[in-house]
């Protein structure tokens, strides 16, 4: 049984399978008004390929955002995808918080 698991002060939210990491997404809080949740980079370990841990990931980190009431950016590709078929779970990003998350990232790239 996959378990997720957050870790706020690294950025990452973490799926273990078998008791060992399988996959995460790397993200980090947006600084500002509002504040939100910036996923970064999802990936899972080719061992735990299809198993459908990285939808597990996205859809857990965007049921934390709703949450806590915050947006999500979704500046991964495969979180953006996601979104994009699964709108009932995954907000539109509100104006203006792509380009404030894109800019935050790179002023400080080691949230990455």
């Amino acid at each position: 049984m996959a378990e997720i698991r957050d870790d706020r002060a690294r950025g990452l939210l973490d799926v273990s399978d078998g008791g060992e990491v399988a996959g995460r997404i790397s993200y980090f809080t947006l600084d500002g008004r509002p504040p939100a949740l910036v996923a970064v980079h999802t990936v899972v370990e080719a061992a735990h390929a299809g198993k459908g841990l990285a939808g597990a990931l996205v859809r857990e980190f965007y049921a934390m955002a709703a949450r806590e009431g915050v947006p999500v950016v979704p500046l991964c590709p495969y979180a953006a995808k996601w979104a994009e078929r699964h709108p009932d779970e995954a907000p539109a990003t509100p104006a203006g918080l792509i380009e404030a998350a894109q800019a935050q990232l790179a002023a400080n790239p080691e949230l990455w």
